[in-house]
């Protein structure tokens, strides 16, 4: 005669045996990819344009420019509408005073993308050296939950400044807007490589 002690450990090993048999007949979840909008945008294109401020480039067909502010050839504001992307490129001119005050304004400028370190997952930056049209600057992408994903500033070092920031009008989610700012970027960069100076 068996004692209680067996019968119990019996029970709870078949118990045991029955669960474990029902519960690999149902198969074990797998995780989701991430997905991000499908957004179908048209093929980049060109055209250039001159502003109400010393400068032309070169500006994606899907977007458009208006003057947010009195415009003069010693400072203005402009606004381009990113059209479907929802948001904003705003464009900040000034004529550069001296030649001594230029190392201060690049430093303002290079503040203005420091005020997103601490949000940003990484910060990459590229060099914009174009001595043919005497334009110099430095392009940024801030990468992560960050109010502006992309800031530039060019001058021609003597007297010219310009500095570029983007603002899109949605909360910060890098994931879901990741396909809208590679299209952007090329848009931005095509701009930047294409900047010109105009005389007053």
């Amino acid at each position: 005669m068996m004692k209680n002690n067996q019968k119990f450990f019996i029970r709870v090993l078949l118990a045991f045996l029955i669960l474990n048999a029902y519960a690999c007949k149902e198969p074990a979840p797998v995780p989701k990819p991430p997905t991000y909008l499908n957004i179908n945008f048209p093929d980049h294109s060109y055209t250039y344009v001159k502003v109400d401020c010393p400068y032309e480039f070169k500006l994606a067909s899907l977007y458009n420019y208006k003057t947010i502010e009195n415009s003069n050839f010693n400072s203005c504001i402009q606004e381009i509408n990113l059209g479907p992307l929802n948001g904003s490129l705003f464009l900040y001119y000034i004529t550069i005073p001296s030649k001594d005050s230029l190392p201060d304004i690049i430093n303002l400028a290079n503040d203005k993308v420091d005020e997103h370190k601490i949000k940003a997952d990484k910060i990459e930056f590229e060099q914009i050296i174009d001595a043919k049209n005497s334009v110099f600057g430095t392009f940024f992408e801030l990468k992560g939950n960050v109010a502006t994903n992309f800031q530039f500033y060019l001058t021609d070092s003597t007297q010219n400044f310009v500095r570029g920031e983007v603002l899109l009008n949605c909360r910060p989610n890098y994931d879901s807007l990741r396909p809208s700012l590679d299209y952007l970027k090329v848009d931005l960069l095509e701009m930047v490589h294409n900047f010109k100076w105009r005389k007053n």
